[in-house]
């Protein structure tokens, strides 16, 4: 099992941790982000998928590469599959999350709020009688605070964001126009390959001039839900969740046998672990079109890592 559970180079400036991605800022404005194969969820890690920081660095090029023209991003440089190198930002305070469908299993997603009795969230109201994974009439915004210190993000308002000083008005705009306009272009990739972009989140920052910049990731099955598409009609109606490539098949395993938020996570088995790499490669596979050839070069995934690492490092 080749697995990247960490990449910590202590040689290297300015660390920090995500849950998924180790980060080094570097003194001339690049930062390196390394895709590890962590898996989170409920704000917790819940076990190491092999390959996967492959597959999400891989699936993020691809669609960094295919919305060029909607939004700047923060792309420089891939010197290993699992690695990207970035423009370093100003990360902005919220997170944007395009929902098309009444679905999730998260403490702030739609259809969790939806079947608490709550109709009005995010600054908009929904109608009485929809059904779990129902189509909405249009794509929507659902913005949560971006939490830098491991808190729960929390759901805000556009009036909020405003009124709490977190975005300017323009700002604002103009996420809001970006967030969309990605999310159309995905819904539209997807659906060529038979496909349905469910949601998604998107994360921007700043540059030194205040211009928004695309940053992290952009639809990975780790930032979005995709359903298969041909699976949907036939799942809806029977009230089941379609066929997915996302990560809710963890997720909703954990979700099974224990509260996520407040229990112990249960081990995960090693045969889930398994299926859950093939997932992922699977949804590669299908969102580009491309065949997964995973880098098997180097002891170990780590070492691999550190070679290609520094030697762009030492090039640049």
């Amino acid at each position: 099992m080749r697995i990247l559970t960490e990449a910590v180079f202590p040689e290297l400036p300015n660390y920090y941790r995500g849950k998924v991605r180790e980060n080094y800022d570097l003194p001339d404005g690049r930062r390196i982000i390394i895709s590890t194969d962590r898996l989170s969820a409920f704000d917790r890690i819940l076990a190491c998928i092999p390959f996967k920081g492959e597959v999400l660095t891989q699936t993020a090029r691809y669609w960094f590469e295919q919305t060029a023209d909607i939004c700047p991003n923060h792309v420089i440089a891939y010197p290993d599959p699992a690695i990207v190198v970035g423009k370093r930002l100003s990360i902005l305070p919220v997170e944007i999350v395009v929902r098309g469908y009444l679905a999730g299993t998260t403490g702030t997603s739609i259809l969790t709020l939806y079947k608490k009795g709550e109709r009005s969230m995010y600054g908009m109201t929904l109608p009485d009688g929809m059904r779990d994974n129902e189509k909405l009439p249009q794509a929507i915004i659902t913005p949560t605070s971006k939490e830098f210190d491991g808190g729960h993000d929390e759901p805000l308002t556009p009036a909020d964001i405003i009124e709490k000083g977190l975005l300017t008005p323009e700002q604002w705009q103009q996420l809001s126009h970006y967030a969309l306009a990605l999310f159309a272009r995905g819904q539209q990739k997807a659906a060529e390959r038979g496909l349905i972009l469910v949601d998604t989140k998107y994360e921007f920052g700043t540059d030194e001039n205040g211009t928004i910049i695309l940053a992290d990731e952009i639809h990975t099955p780790d930032s979005s839900r995709y359903w298969i598409a041909d699976s949907y009609e036939e799942a809806f109606a029977a009230g089941t969740r379609p066929a997915s490539f996302d990560k809710d098949f963890v997720r909703a395993w954990v979700a099974e046998r224990c509260d996520p938020y407040k229990d112990a996570i249960p081990e995960i088995p090693q045969d889930l672990v398994e299926a859950t790499s093939k997932v992922y490669i699977q949804a590669y596979e299908a969102i580009t079109g491309r065949t997964f050839e995973a880098d098997l070069s180097g002891e170990t995934p780590l070492d691999r890592v550190r070679s290609n690492l520094f030697s762009y490092l030492e090039r640049r």
